[in-house]
């Protein structure tokens, strides 16, 4: 039993240093938005409109 809570707490800290890594990732690959240049939201031109 004290043999599988170990490799628990490996794994859970392992998902953690994973986590951190791609939220890490997130951040530095993350496009800069700059105050006043207009968010670019692409739209299927063929799309039907519901407004």
């Amino acid at each position: 039993m004290r043999r599988v809570a170990t490799w628990l707490f490996y794994a859970i800290g392992a998902l953690a240093i994973l986590y951190l890594a791609l939220y890490a990732y997130a951040v530095l690959t993350a496009p800069k938005l700059t105050p006043g240049e207009p968010i670019r939201i692409f739209r299927n031109p063929n799309a039907p409109d519901y407004s």
